[in-house]
């Protein structure tokens, strides 16, 4: 029976390096997958999974008006669907994701984050962690203290923390993974 999987983490945890591991266990066992990636991430250039450590993928495409059920239910022997940077789809996009699991049987392992730097949820997170199958953290510590779990994405600029701006503002060194103690005693500094 397949299922829709969510992993989740702040930023610097490991997510796109756990989705190519995961990917790469499917294709050593000569099994076929399909890689996505939203759109709004072209840090590492469009369609491209890419970790911090250097391994990288190529990947479709995921736009706002993007049909992902139909590109799946299009390919031929698909075991496996893989969805990057997932906190960036839309609603529809994860009832698609759903449909995927529940009318083609194929299993969907989206990788995402779970909050904003306002302590939001993103659009796809909330609906990834309302109807996923399975909900799983990958947990980092604070890059402050470096003894707990960091849960808040916390935004800076010039090393002071921005608590105002555009949900989404793509780039790996704006961003500090920290607890939520040194996130409320960094921003009342």
């Amino acid at each position: 029976m397949s299922k829709l999987y969510f992993k989740y983490s702040t930023m610097n945890a490991g997510k796109s390096i756990d989705l190519l591991r995961c990917n790469y266990n499917y294709i050593e066992n000569n099994k076929k997958t399909l890689c996505f990636t939203s759109s709004k991430d072209n840090r590492y250039g469009l369609g491209k999974i890419t970790s911090r450590i250097g391994l990288s993928i190529d990947a479709i495409v995921i736009y706002d008006n993007t049909n992902i059920y139909d590109i799946v239910k299009k390919e031929k022997d698909i075991s496996c669907v893989f969805v990057d940077e997932s906190q960036f789809l839309n609603k529809k996009h994860v009832f698609q994701l759903s449909d995927i699991v529940d009318i083609l049987d194929i299993p969907v392992m989206c990788y995402g984050l779970r909050s904003d730097f306002k302590m939001e949820p993103f659009e796809g997170s909330k609906y990834l962690m309302a109807i996923s199958d399975n909900v799983e953290e990958i947990k980092t510590i604070c890059t402050v203290c470096k003894k707990r779990k960091a849960i808040v994405n916390v935004k800076l600029l010039n090393g002071k923390i921005l608590l105002d701006g555009e949900q989404i503002e793509i780039g790996d060194k704006i961003y500090q993974p920290m607890c939520r103690k040194c996130f409320n005693n960094e921003k009342i500094k």
